[in-house]
């Protein structure tokens, strides 16, 4: 079988590797990939929210899945295209990928169906948003304040305002941080106190099936210091629920989201990723993603047994009911190496060192986010997050001394990464 996977970053490279393990898949295909990717599978020069051009690609070289990594593509309608031309494909359609690509919907369907999410407010302008911050709704002025770009913003549209001044500045230049187009619409919430934790389940539209919870670590600084970011670390570990927390996360959010799916004629087909907080009051829903994350994707994925093909054909067949999903025994942690500048003005083009020594660290996977070639052959940084360093081992403890010694092999001038991953949970 020939395999696509649509996306360029760590999430795309884990899972191509993911693939690349299968004895079914022959073709092994990108679009359009990056560096690291390109040692395990043919990388294809066509951008993934150039939907038509995958589908034609995919129709010519007899693709049996593609499976989409990000949610461009998905907003986009790349699974409706795809379907329309009888091309089999991993993803929900565009109703669907609403439930991440605009936070004023998800905000909605949750309201509507009862799945318990922050007190919330969707705002036209940032005056109305200003009016909004100051009718007193969420606490007095020095109370925690979110601030959500409605539109998709790779990562950069929330920030967490530690009191009014910080919010109100936060509305002002939020079309500068997330982009006009993102911010059309502000978010404001409540700011939920507990402990964070991502659960991800395989959908198939009827029945579905559950990942190893993980844990991001956001902020750029050790001890969740500085700005966001798209994420700076994930670790995998039993530890992070308990069964009966599991039990009433599936219960109260994970059933009920699925059953509202399908009153609301969303055929949910995929990956659905459910950001949580778990609070005093029990679980509540962040934010929904539409496809794996990233970096979760690099420690969910390590861990992975069954064959991706046979989940795939299960997500397509609508039997992930009859299969048995195996996953290994242990913990994963994945430290994230950035660019040096990131997250606001990441630089580019710096020579990395030590790839090969970092590779030689048994249990460690070493996935590309944002690398490129020069002329010389050199791998360099082409991006923000640029590796993501990963680690399985029987506890979290082994994890993340793996990882850490992998990471002490890789140098490039401005490396910057967290040392605290996974040190609280």
């Amino acid at each position: 079988m020939n395999v696509l996977v649509v996306g360029s970053g760590g999430r795309e490279h884990a899972i191509c590797s993911a693939f690349r393990r299968s004895p079914k898949v022959e073709g092994l295909f990108c679009a359009p990939g990056n560096a690291g990717i390109a040692g395990i599978a043919t990388c294809v020069n066509i951008a993934a929210d150039d939907v038509r051009s995958l589908a034609d690609f995919a129709a010519a070289n007899n693709i049996g899945i593609t499976f989409v990594g990000g949610e461009t593509s998905l907003a986009l309608g790349i699974v409706d295209e795809f379907e329309s031309r009888g091309l089999r494909i991993i993803g929900p359609r565009a109703n669907g990928a609403q439930l991440e690509a605009s936070k004023a919907f998800a905000k909605g369907f949750m309201a509507r169906h009862g799945i318990p999410t922050a007190k919330f407010t969707v705002s036209h302008s940032a005056d109305f948003a200003i009016l909004e911050l100051e009718s007193g709704d969420f606490g007095g002025s020095d109370s925690n304040v979110v601030v959500k770009a409605d539109g998709l913003a790779a990562g950069k549209g929330v920030v967490v305002a530690k009191d009014r001044a910080e919010a109100v500045e936060a509305i002002n230049h939020l079309g500068e941080i997330a982009g006009s187009a993102a911010a059309d619409k502000i978010v404001l919430e409540e700011c939920l106190v507990g402990r964070e934790v991502s659960l991800l389940v395989f959908s198939d539209g009827e029945n579905f099936a559950m990942m190893p919870a993980v844990r991001d670590h956001k902020r750029i600084g050790d001890g969740d210091t500085g700005p966001n970011t798209g994420g700076m670390g994930t670790v995998s570990d039993d530890a992070l629920l308990s069964e009966a927390e599991l039990s009433d996360i599936v219960e109260r959010i994970v059933k009920p989201t699925l059953h509202a799916c399908k009153r609301e004629d969303i055929h949910f087909r995929g990956v659905l990723f459910f950001g949580l907080m778990l609070t005093a009051k029990g679980p509540m829903v962040l934010e929904y993603n539409v496809r794996f994350g990233d970096p979760e994707t690099q420690s969910i994925l390590v861990r992975l047994e069954t064959d991706l093909v046979d989940i795939c054909e299960a997500m397509l067949t609508e039997t992930l009911d009859k299969l048995d999903i195996k996953w290994t025994k242990g913990s994963s942690a994945c430290v994230i190496l950035a660019a040096d500048g990131y997250p606001a003005k990441p630089r580019t083009g710096d020579v990395i060192n030590g790839l090969a020594e970092a590779a030689k660290v048994p249990n460690v996977a070493v996935f590309h986010a944002g690398t490129a070639r020069d002329a010389a052959g050199n791998y360099i940084t082409s991006g923000g997050r640029v590796l993501g360093v990963t680690a399985v081992g029987a506890n979290l403890n082994g994890a993340l001394l793996s990882a850490y010694e992998a990471v002490s092999k890789i140098t490039w001038p401005g490396m910057q990464f967290r040392k605290d991953i996974g040190r609280q949970l």
